[in-house]
C-alpha cells in the first residue's frame, strides 16, 4: 500500500492511509448516508446470512448490514487500523445489534478465516486503497472465504464525478488528471468504474455493476458541509502544490467566508459504483 502517497491527503489513521481515520470516514457515511444505504440494499444479501464486512472502518455499515441479515444471520467484520477495529466492536456492543458480531483486525491481503466460512461479503470504500496487483490479491482472498454461490460485494468511490460550484467545472477533472497521472491513490479513485473487469479477472461470475451520482445543493447539510469542506482543503493543498489553478485557494481553508460551498449556488457532488459477483462453484 502507497502510505508515503496517503500521506498528502491528510485524515490517516495508525495505518498511513488517508481519509481513514474516524472523524473523517463517520463524516463522509453521515453525508452520504442515503445512497450508501441504497447500494447496501443492491448487494443482494439476505436474512441468516453470515456476511463479511471486510474493511468496516469504525462500523458504520454495521447495523445496516445486521438489520439485513437479521436475528438468524451474524456479521464478521475486519479492518486494517486496530483502533478503527476497537472502536466498531465498542460501538456495535453499544447498539446491541439483532445478531453475533465479531470485530478484529486483519488485512484483506491475508485473511485470519477458513475458506467458505462466509455467505457473502461487503467491501465498501476500502479497495481503494490499494494497486492492481494488490487489488487482485484481495479479490482472490474474499472469493476464498465466500462458499461457492456466493457475494461478493464492493463499493467504491468514483472520482471521475466528483464536482463542485460555483468554480471552474473543470477543476477538479485537472487535478485527477495530474494526481493520477502517477501510481497512487488519485489513480486508484479513478480506477471505479473498472471494478466489474476486476471482479471478473478475479474468476467471479454473474458478475453487475451500478453507478450512482452522490450530489448536494446548497445550502448543504451540517454532515455534508463538513465532510466536503474538509475533503476540499485537501485537494486544494496538493492541487496548488502541482502548480494548478490559483481558484483552488477558494477551497483550502473550510472556515473562509467565502467558501464556494457555502454559495447560494453551492454545489458538489462524487460518485459510487457498487459491484457485485458470484463466487463459482466446482462446476464452473
Amino acid at each position: 500500500m502507497l502510505t508515503e502517497d496517503h500521506e498528502a491527503w491528510g485524515h490517516t489513521s495508525s495505518t498511513g492511509l488517508g481519509f481513514t481515520h474516524h472523524t473523517i470516514v463517520d463524516a463522509h457515511f453521515r453525508a452520504c448516508e442515503e445512497t450508501y444505504l441504497e447500494l447496501l440494499g443492491r448487494a443482494g444479501l439476505r436474512p441468516g446470512q453470515h456476511v463479511l464486512d471486510a474493511g468496516c472502518g469504525p462500523g458504520d455499515f454495521l447495523p445496516h448490514l445486521a438489520a439485513l441479515v437479521g436475528a438468524e444471520g451474524r456479521i464478521t467484520a475486519v479492518d486494517l487500523a486496530e483502533e478503527n477495529a476497537a472502536l466498531a466492536a465498542d460501538r456495535a456492543a453499544a447498539w446491541r445489534l439483532p445478531c453475533p458480531t465479531e470485530v478484529r483486525t486483519a488485512d484483506l491481503l491475508d485473511l485470519p478465516h477458513p475458506d467458505d466460512s462466509f455467505d457473502a461479503v461487503w467491501c465498501a470504500n476500502t479497495v481503494q486503497y490499494l494497486d492492481d496487483d494488490e487489488l487482485a490479491r484481495a479479490l482472490a482472498e474474499l472469493i476464498r472465504v465466500v462458499r461457492p454461490g456466493g457475494t461478493v460485494a464492493v463499493k467504491d468511490l468514483d472520482a471521475h464525478l466528483i464536482t463542485a460550484r460555483p468554480a471552474d467545472p473543470y477543476l477538479f477533472t485537472d487535478f485527477f488528471r495530474a494526481a493520477g497521472a502517477r501510481p497512487g491513490y488519485a489513480r486508484q479513485l479513478l480506477r471505479s468504474r473498472e471494478l466489474h473487469r476486476h471482479l471478473r479477472r478475479a474468476g467471479l461470475t454473474e458478475v453487475r455493476q451500478r453507478t450512482v451520482l452522490i450530489e448536494h445543493h446548497a445550502p448543504l447539510a451540517p454532515a455534508a458541509q463538513e465532510f466536503y469542506k474538509a475533503a476540499c482543503a485537501q485537494l486544494a493543498g496538493q492541487a496548488l502544490a502541482l502548480g494548478l489553478d490559483g481558484e483552488w485557494r477558494r477551497f483550502a481553508d473550510p472556515a473562509a467566508p467565502a467558501h464556494p460551498l457555502d454559495d447560494p449556488d453551492g454545489y458538489i457532488s462524487e460518485g459510487n459504483v457498487l459491484a457485485v459477483g458470484t463466487v463459482p462453484g466446482p462446476s464452473h
